[in-house]
């Protein structure tokens, strides 16, 4: 049972394109008109060591290599702990933490070690499990115009092609299926999307 002080933590991943900022910005929305104390976090911006790991994410896009690509998942690995030992637990008692990305993302982008490999990686390092974790996904076609039609683009340092994110989201599922993840397909209305999150939050012990 979880304390109900203690602030749920609920990640939201995905790849490219599937509208994770869109459901966030409704889900809070909808959670703060009901009173709720909502905090937003993004894993990127909470992250104090993210230009070095994204310099060598730079190089494994460069020269992918199996040695280079678990350095990679070990320098994320080091920053979600700090940010669950340092930002995480200061958020206000009874809130509820809504995390743009975090561990399950990588089996969204990364490619050569396996992702039981790199969640045996947080876990060794106690990084904080979600109390919901939240499979963001449409079919890849779909996403892949979506990210295209953005402003910034793409915007995506290890995803080129469309074959590749049609195969980086289909390892995803993979993922979802295999962890229990809730799935959350995108590709409705963000309205019954949306509400779908919201029920599985309001199933949570703890929020009330």
């Amino acid at each position: 049972m979880l304390s109900m002080n203690r602030p749920l933590f609920i990640s939201l991943d995905g790849p490219k394109g599937v509208g994770k900022t869109t459901l966030l910005e409704a889900i809070t929305k909808i959670l703060r008109a009901d009173n709720k104390k909502v905090i937003r976090l993004c894993e990127k911006k909470s992250d104090p060591n993210r230009s070095e790991t994204m310099a060598l994410v730079n190089r494994l896009a460069r020269n992918p290599a199996l040695d280079l690509e678990r350095e990679v998942c070990a320098h994320f690995a080091d920053s979600r702990a700090w940010i669950s030992e340092h930002v995480l637990p200061k958020q206000p008692p009874g809130s509820i933490i809504l995390m743009d990305r975090w561990y399950p993302s990588d089996a969204v982008f990364r490619r050569l070690v396996p992702f039981a490999e790199i969640l045996q990686l947080n876990m060794e390092r106690n990084v904080r499990t979600p109390d919901l974790h939240v499979g963001v996904v449409t079919t890849p076609e779909i996403s892949w115009a979506r990210a295209a039609a953005r402003t910034r683009g793409l915007s995506s340092t290890v995803m080129h092609k469309l074959e590749e994110h049609i195969a980086c989201t289909k390892a995803f599922e993979r993922e979802v299926a295999d962890h229990g993840w809730v799935l959350c397909r995108n590709e409705g209305t963000i309205e019954d999307a949306t509400m779908q999150i919201i029920s599985e939050i309001y199933r949570l012990p703890g929020c009330l």
